[in-house]
């Protein structure tokens, strides 16, 4: 007993002589405080995924990924690496590959269930536009109908701030057109205010997960009355490192032009993406929206939109009441007729916009009406160009601000928009764009932009001196800047149609919060 005492004791001793120790000779010099505060640091990983561009036997599909050149500092010191690896698909009870224009059978008969498939891996392995360093875009191009979806990851200097953009262009057919994506991070829960099942249009949801493990998803549609369908969008399997297309059309028997999907991983994570295909006007891609707020900014409409249509839902308990404006280059405005906007619980609202940018270039801001509900709500556009048999349609989700940076690749030396737009009065923003190399070669361009507050700036970006290929546009607020949204449109025109696509540019979310560590090694005499 008396030695048990004795050793209690000299083990104390020695920990509180470690303790004094520790507290005089911490690293760095001096003795140090217990943490108050944290840092933003680059983070280590980041993953993307690419949906399969196309079944098209006339598309041809443009990957290129970029990271921002000196964005990864003190990442370690490690250089990194970034690159995409095709994904699996899923073979139906039939033995076919489930694909788009392959229906998915699951409960009820309808929906997807992906568990009662067999994963098939993919036919090659070969890694797609891998990155060898920073400041640089790495493309390549495939005409493949049957070109698969991409899964990857990047980690060291190349994860901050790593985008790929996937660009399609489709000459002839139903699903003709420009389709843009920047392909999406993982995650579990998705909102796509703008999508249909009506007779007139082909959506498919496609899911890709990214991980070793199944994920299990639910899809829920929601209509001018709420819920739409039953249980066929429930329970779906996604396996590890495959891909599942879901038309949205099998989900319901009530066709309906205008609805909100929301996509949920009750296991796993995935990544979501909406490809929606019109019969008059063309297809492209529709992301997803930003996570539901009580107000949303929508930016990037083009000045010549011949049509535009605003799906909004307020996926909460409460109803919304939004005020609806314009953010013009001149100043915040009202659209005639539209001095408010009711959304009911759960239920879907579509509001016909038309011409309403009237010539000049515009974003649309939605805030709670004065003494209104603070109500979260969902929103997209779509956008409309041309006329007659010669429109083209492409979608603005609402999007996040670009807090620290944000980038979009595949620049051209033409055909691309730049739209700022800062929507509270009085805050002005301060920009600074930076035009890559190119991936060809050419020398970065930096430019400055000033946004007045309540308004919206487009402008054609800058470009790389002697260019040759693609570049990637870097957008970066100042210290002390206002608020700042922003998105890129793409035009390229296709025998007289003005095939056209928009990416909104939220934050890339390159840096993370970490505590400040410090010593403490108090607990070990408690």
């Amino acid at each position: 007993m008396k030695r048990t005492m004795m050793s209690l004791i000299g083990v104390a001793a020695a920990l509180g002589a470690v303790t004094g120790v520790a507290a005089v000779t911490a690293p760095g010099g001096g003795a140090q405080e217990a943490p108050r505060s944290s840092s933003l640091l680059p983070v280590q990983r980041s993953a993307l995924l690419c949906p399969a561009p196309t079944s098209s036997e006339v598309g041809q599909t443009d990957y290129t990924a970029f990271a921002p050149k000196g964005a990864a500092a003190g990442a370690d010191g490690k250089k990194g690496t970034a690159q995409l690896l095709p994904a699996g698909t899923v073979k139906d009870a039939g033995g076919t590959d489930n694909g788009k224009g392959k229906k998915n059978t699951g409960k009820n008969g309808k929906g997807a269930d992906a568990a009662a498939g067999q994963a098939v891996a993919p036919r090659d392995t070969k890694p797609v536009v891998p990155l060898q360093e920073a400041g640089k875009p790495v493309t390549t191009s495939t005409d493949s109908p049957d070109a698969p979806a991409l899964v990857g990851a990047a980690d060291g200097t190349l994860a901050p701030g790593w985008t790929v953009q996937q660009t399609t262009s489709i000459a002839a057919g139903a699903g003709r057109g420009l389709l843009g994506l920047s392909c999406t991070t993982p995650d579990t829960t998705f909102w796509f205010p703008g999508v249909s099942t009506a007779t007139d249009r082909q959506d498919y949801v496609h899911l890709t997960n990214p991980d070793p493990t199944p994920a299990v998803v639910d899809l829920q549609l929601r209509g001018k009355d709420g819920s739409l369908g039953g249980s066929a969008g429930e329970d779906i399997t996604v396996p590890p490192h495959t891909t599942v297309p879901v038309l949205l059309s099998t989900l319901t028997t009530a066709p309906t032009t205008n609805a909100s999907l929301q996509v949920v991983a009750r296991e796993g994570r995935i990544g979501a993406a909406v490809q929606a295909t019109d019969s008059k006007l063309g297809s492209d891609w529709l992301p997803a929206a930003a996570d539901p707020s009580p107000s949303v900014v929508l930016p990037g409409i083009p000045k010549d939109a011949t049509s535009v249509r605003l799906v909004a839902l307020a996926p909460g308990e409460s109803d919304a009441d939004l005020k609806v404006q314009l953010a013009t280059p001149t100043g915040l405005i009202t659209p005639a007729g539209l001095e408010s906007l009711h959304l009911k619980s759960g239920m879907t609202t579509a509001v016909d916009l038309k011409d309403v940018t009237k010539g000049e270039a515009g974003s649309l801001v939605l805030t709670p009406s004065d003494g209104g509900s603070k109500a979260p709500v969902s929103a997209a556009l779509r956008v409309t160009r041309g006329k007659g048999a010669k429109q083209e349609m492409a979608f603005i989700p609402a999007t996040r601000p670009v807090e620290q940076r944000a980038t979009a690749a595949d620049n051209r030396d033409k055909g691309s928009t730049l739209s700022l737009v800062a929507p509270e009065k009085g805050k002005d923003a301060k920009v600074k764009v930076t035009a890559s190399a190119g991936s060809g070669g050419g020398t970065p361009v930096t430019k400055t932009y000033t946004v007045k507050g309540g308004t919206s700036l487009d402008v054609a970006p800058p470009t790389p001196q002697g260019l040759k290929g693609t570049y990637a546009l870097t957008v970066e607020p100042a210290a002390g800047s206002g608020p700042v949204y922003a998105a890129r449109m793409l035009a390229r025109p296709q025998g007289g149609v003005p095939a056209f696509t928009v990416q909104t540019l939220p934050d890339d979310r390159g840096t993370v919060l970490v505590p400040t560590a410090g010593q403490d090694l108090s607990v070990l005499t408690k």
